[in-house]
């Protein structure tokens, strides 16, 4: 039976002020949606949050926050993108 625990692989919510590898993938989402054109640096600023913004206004995504990359958002990009 499955647990309704979170799991230690599932992804995390990534937020302005963030950084790493993680915020680097969704920069090249981004720019693959044709949302995001500053630098690749894996650092959650302004610019990545309006992208995010910009992304969860066009499909009505409001779940996680404006400019938050949550869950609901995460795999929404995710299946439109492929992170390269």
């Amino acid at each position: 039976m499955p647990s309704a625990e979170p799991t230690d692989d599932e992804p995390v919510t990534l937020r302005r002020g963030d950084r790493g590898p993680e915020v680097a993938e969704l920069q090249h989402r981004l720019r693959e949606a044709g949302l995001y054109d500053g630098p690749m640096n894996g650092r959650y600023n302004q610019d990545v949050e309006w992208g995010v913004g910009q992304y969860q206004e066009a499909r009505d995504l409001w779940s996680d926050g404006w400019g938050v990359y949550g869950p609901e958002t995460r795999r929404w990009l995710e299946s439109e993108t492929t992170g390269r």
